[in-house]
């Protein structure tokens, strides 16, 4: 199946949690938000949704600075 990730398309051959997706990204979970298909997914959901073909992903990192 084929999804996009920040605009970029990417290859994905098993079905996948989002959570799990994150984890293969080396994400540090606790400064990032993330939108799926244009709606802004929960951190505690993270691990029950199922991506599926076509599903477009938008990843935020949170940068603290002052």
């Amino acid at each position: 199946m084929k999804i996009t990730i920040n605009g970029e398309s990417k290859e994905i051959t098993e079905e996948i949690s989002l959570q799990k997706l994150l984890k293969s990204l080396s994400l540090p979970d606790e400064r990032i938000a993330v939108e799926l298909n244009r709606e802004v997914v929960r951190k505690k959901d993270w691990e029950n949704i199922k991506l599926n073909d076509a599903d477009k992903i938008e990843i935020i990192h949170f940068v603290g600075g002052g």
